[in-house]
């Protein structure tokens, strides 16, 4: 009798510290493993809080050993709740979202699924493009100031063992572009259009005005990109624009030719 009592005593503890482990698990848990998915180029640093109940400096870097990452001003806070075989993440960011974000998480073996829901007007958050200058070349050389604003109707994200479906569409707009390469002050607006069938995703960019014109098509498909574009002044901004023109692309006459992949 006495030894069933440690036995059942013995059990009860485990249980106990199991679930002590999980409703206590600390935030850096996300952090590493966000880092490992992201192959560091997407981080948390500073965690505080829990897995469930936490906050961190969103960071964004060239990869491991990086020494050109940067860091979003504030922190970025989450919520993970359990909802059914689901989990609903919520996340806010006080500089950049001018509403909370929700993803619907559902995890299965060796993949992951995720469903962003999009507020009703569809807007994400608007970023610095400076904040791009994480992720190493070309971004640092060419150091590009204005905003980034994201939006989208809905988006369906699945990790199957390291690759990434993208199912639905999401515009990223870059207002009021400006580098450091170029005494040009702003560039341009520039549309990215980005479109998922579950099999692959196009990309398709467009100038909305600015004496820099963009344009171009691309596919991404599994972790590969494949990217075909072109940059060329406007009328009256060439000898402004030559310098930059050298540097983001292959030139032909008076076009700079942009391949990726």
């Amino acid at each position: 009798m006495h030894r069933a009592s440690r036995r059942w005593a013995l059990w009860g503890g485990l249980v106990g510290a199991l679930l002590a482990l999980v409703l206590f698990a600390p935030a850096a848990w996300l952090a590493q493993a966000l880092a490992s998915a992201s192959n560091q180029r997407v981080l948390l640093a500073q965690p505080r809080g829990t897995l469930w109940d936490g906050s961190a400096v969103l960071v964004l870097s060239a990869g491991p050993d990086s020494q050109d990452a940067v860091l979003l001003p504030g922190r970025l806070h989450w919520t993970l709740r359990p909802a059914g075989l689901q989990a609903a993440l919520q996340l806010r960011q006080d500089c950049c979202m001018e509403r909370p974000l929700l993803l619907r998480l559902q995890p299965g073996w060796g993949r992951l699924r995720a469903e962003l829901q999009p507020p009703p007007d569809g807007r994400l958050g608007q970023w610095p493009a400076a904040w791009l200058s994480g992720l190493g070349t070309p971004w640092n050389t060419l150091q590009l100031g204005g905003l980034l604003s994201m939006s989208s109707p809905g988006l369906r994200f699945e990790w199957v063992q390291g690759r990434l479906a993208l199912q639905g569409s999401a515009q990223l707009e870059v207002l009021g572009m400006s580098s450091r390469l170029s005494t040009l002050q702003p560039l341009g607006s520039y549309r990215l259009q980005v479109q998922g069938t579950g099999q692959a995703t196009t990309l398709d960019l467009s100038t909305l005005q600015g004496a820099l014109q963009l344009s171009g098509q691309g596919q991404w498909a599994g972790s590969r990109l494949r990217f075909s574009g072109e940059a060329h002044a406007a009328e009256g901004s060439e000898a402004a624009l030559n310098n930059l023109l050298n540097i983001i692309g292959r030139r032909q006459g008076a076009r700079a030719i942009i391949t990726i992949g």
